[in-house]
């Protein structure tokens, strides 16, 4: 008997394609075929994935993008892509079909849907994103990863948390040296969109602290690449002692090895964060859809792990003085580490597994 298919349809963003990712490879430790369902943006988010996994591009659109040709054209591109989807899951019938939103998963979610296959979503944020409340109320299952999360009116979730990937949870709980009169290590992650007003604000901010603490950090900035070079210039003028880089393959070490984060609150950053336990400061992006990236902060905020700045307060001022609150007592921000791992939760992965097992109607054996 032939190994059971589970599609992944996601893209966009690496926050819709990193819980995908690390759904993939619990299912394929536990003997399952995968393959992504995407289109040509979202496979560029893909590289991480596990080579077993099968990539198929399939053509979606959005209306939120391009003039009024574009917009007139999007009906028909993403009825073509539901054709092909149509098409590859008659040739190759997925024993379950997981969505985790994004335009770029509607095809494999409408074919799902005609064909009437075992079908489920997983909303990383706080708020579900348009495609996700469109079939929402169409799939067996609804997992979230942020809770509470605001569902469409009738949909019963369950809270299964935001996978991470396994070199995340290979990190999680690992133990936090507190901050000291020490080489310490400050982490500076902007996600794909809106991280400009970091590297706008938070080289100003490390040069505003006092000299004893700022000749003691190293500090991991991920800028834009349009923004790297003049970041990099800041700091190297500044005097410090700076890696600056559009992206790090080895964010899950760093944070492992950070004394504090700088962070958007995407939904997969908030969750790596958690699952590793790491006092943080975060500056939800303003301009996220329904500011979801606020609900996403929600947590760890309330639960004393991380100190939220809205966009609209950030200066490099407050920044500096959130910096300095943590960086200078040492037991609090222990304390910080301490709230953030409690909000947790490393085994999402291994639930959303579990429910897409039984959403599928198969018997782990």
């Amino acid at each position: 008997m032939a190994a059971p298919l589970a599609l992944l349809a996601a893209g966009g963003t690496g926050g819709h394609m990193f819980p995908a990712q690390a759904l993939a490879e619990v299912l394929l430790r536990r003997g399952w075929r995968v393959a992504l369902s995407t289109d040509a943006r979202g496979a560029r988010f893909a590289g991480g994935f596990p080579e077993e996994v099968a990539v198929r591009q399939v053509p979606s659109a959005t209306f939120a993008r391009g003039g009024i040709l574009a917009k007139l054209g999007v009906p028909l591109r993403i009825a073509g892509g539901v054709g092909r989807a149509v098409m590859s899951l008659r040739r190759d019938r997925p024993a379950v079909v997981v969505g985790f939103g994004g335009y770029p998963s509607i095809p494999a979610l409408a074919a799902a849907q005609i064909l009437k296959l075992p079908r489920m979503i997983h909303e990383q944020n706080g708020v579900p994103g348009r495609v996700n409340r469109l079939f929402g109320p169409r799939v067996q299952a609804f997992a979230c990863g942020v809770w509470p999360t605001e569902l469409p009116e009738g949909i019963q979730a369950h809270h299964t948390g935001n996978p991470i990937r396994a070199a995340v949870k290979a990190r999680a709980g690992a133990g936090y040296i507190p901050p000291g009169d020490y080489p310490m290590s400050l982490l500076v992650i902007g996600g794909s969109q809106g991280a400009r007003i970091l590297s706008d604000t938070v080289p100003q901010a490390v040069a505003e602290l006092p000299d004893g603490l700022r000749d003691n950090l190293r500090v991991a900035h991920q800028a834009r690449g349009e923004d790297e070079d003049r970041v990099r210039a800041f700091y190297d003028e500044a005097g410090i002692d700076a890696e600056v880089a559009p992206f790090f393959d080895d964010v899950a070490r760093r944070m492992s090895e950070a004394q504090l984060i700088v962070s958007r609150s995407g939904a997969s950053s908030v969750a790596d964060i958690a699952a590793i336990g790491r006092p943080s400061i975060l500056v939800p992006f303003a301009a996220a859809a329904g500011d979801h990236q606020t609900a996403n902060a929600r947590g760890l905020s309330r639960a004393d792990a991380a100190i939220v700045i809205p966009e609209s307060k950030l200066t490099s001022t407050s920044l500096s003085e959130a910096m300095l609150a943590v960086l200078t007592q040492p037991e609090a921000a222990q304390e910080m580490a301490r709230n953030a791992l409690a909000e947790g939760r490393p085994d999402a992965a291994e639930d959303l597994a579990d429910l897409a097992t039984a959403v599928a109607g198969l018997n782990e054996t």
